[in-house]
């Protein structure tokens, strides 16, 4: 396992921009490949999880290019897709196993979804229940709760779903498996999760109807191939925003960032701990709206963190823990125990590393208490195999008078390749 020590910084500053937005380049494979005609894709992120949804659909005949700048793909229609002659590899992906449990149930042949250890171990129960109501034939481990997962096609049939918890997986895995159902389906959801599939369905021609707190569609929507730009991940620009504002003497602009209404929780919760944060050339582009970030080095404060923010900045939560960890005062997170069930356990693997920096933090279950403190102490952190801890703490080691060391940074490139450069880049010493 390869471990990377960083120091602490005398400021963050510069222009940069960030990989394209993870969620995006999987859905525009998925939907570009289930369209008629040629769909080219700018901006993709070649990180290991969207690279994995790629391979996928290669496996299952989709001719797709890459020259380095354009993704190019030629879209066999609905269904064009043909039977792999092997598992379907998801590696660390989540959003590459979900989402294709729900599109190869509606099929007319057989498939098998692995991944990694890691993934192998997440709760597949979530997506596999809804989709096995509506007529999907899908058999996995522990009681058909986790992978290896055995995909029958079969006929599918519209159903209206309630779900239990705010995700965009599971509600897109039934988005796509919708496709190819009988019928109109309906998922509803407790407070409103991301909403790139929904956008995206639409910018390839689908009739997707969204309401307060859900969304419908009906199946047989003929997709047509589109141009997609994929704007920056405000998921990746997180680490960078949260680095200026905690290192003093910091001013930061990241370039082109897509700022969903679904996906800035992270902007307001970081704005309302005091954070100097601004939009700017705010525009829109393939149906999602994209602005310059600019943010400088604050004094933050705690506050309180709970209901429909949390969904909106769920995947952001580790970074967020590191800015409430420099703030005056005490941060409290509540109804985040999605966090639970992640790369790793966020919120046991964030609490164990903020206390080894000297941090007082009380593990609650379904979030945390951060005390936060003027400055963290420099520390040998674990990433626990999760690209978003291992990123969160490198930030939190560049605020410290000393040397942070974290294990096994080989998972940031899940999400993230580049990022290690990067953040040398902008760091003033």
């Amino acid at each position: 396992m390869q471990s990377y020590t960083v120091k602490g910084v005398r400021g963050v500053r510069g222009e940069i921009t960030v990989p394209g937005d993870k969620s995006i380049s999987h859905r525009s494979i998925m939907l570009g490949s289930l369209a008629n005609g040629i769909t080219r894709v700018s901006g993709f992120l070649r990180g290991e999880d969207a690279l994995a949804t790629l391979q996928a659909f290669r496996d299952m005949g989709i001719e797709i290019t890459d020259d380095g700048e354009t993704v190019t793909i030629a879209g066999k229609g609905l269904h064009g897709l043909s039977e792999p002659t092997d598992v379907l590899d998801c590696g660390n992906s989540g959003t590459s196993m979900r989402l294709l449990a729900g599109l190869l149930a509606g099929q007319s042949f057989f498939s098998v979804l692995s991944g990694d250890k890691y993934l192998r171990n997440r709760p597949m129960k979530r997506v596999v229940e809804p989709i096995s109501r509506m007529g999907g034939r899908i058999l996995g481990r522990a009681g058909n709760t986790k992978a290896p997962l055995a995909i029958q096609g079969s006929p599918l049939k519209g159903i209206s779903y309630d779900s239990p918890v705010s995700s965009a997986q599971v509600k897109s895995a039934i988005m796509l498996a919708a496709l190819y159902a009988d019928g109109e389906t309906t998922i509803t959801e407790p407070h409103l999760s991301r909403d790139h599939s929904e956008r995206m369905f639409r910018h390839f021609g689908a009739s997707v109807e969204s309401f307060p707190g859900g969304v419908r569609l009906s199946g047989g929507a003929e997709l047509q191939g589109r141009d997609i730009v994929v704007p920056g991940d405000i998921s990746s620009a997180a680490f960078f925003m949260v680095a200026a504002l905690i290192v003093p003497g910091s001013e930061l602009l990241i370039k082109n960032v897509g700022i969903n209404p679904t996906r800035t929780g992270i902007l307001d919760i970081l704005c309302a701990m005091g954070g100097d944060i601004e939009l700017l050339n705010q525009s829109e582009d393939s149906g999602e709206p994209v602005a310059d970030i600019l943010v400088r080095s604050s004094q933050l404060k705690g506050i309180d963190i709970s209901g429909e923010v949390v969904p909106r900045a769920i995947d952001e939560f580790p970074a967020i823990c590191v800015a409430a960890a420099h703030a005056s005062g005490t941060t409290r997170v509540s109804g985040a125990e999605e966090l639970r069930v992640k790369e790793t356990d966020r919120i046991a693997a964030m609490t164990a590393n903020l206390r080894k920096a000297g941090v007082e933090v009380v593990d609650t279950p379904d979030g945390m208490e951060i005390v936060g403190r003027e400055r963290l102490e420099p520390c040998a952190a674990e990433s626990f195999g999760d690209h978003r801890i291992a990123m969160s703490m490198l930030v939190a080691g560049i605020a410290t008078e000393g040397e942070t060391t974290v294990s096994d940074v080989e998972c940031i490139a899940t999400s993230f390749p580049g990022f290690l450069d990067l953040l040398k880049g902008v760091s003033v010493s």
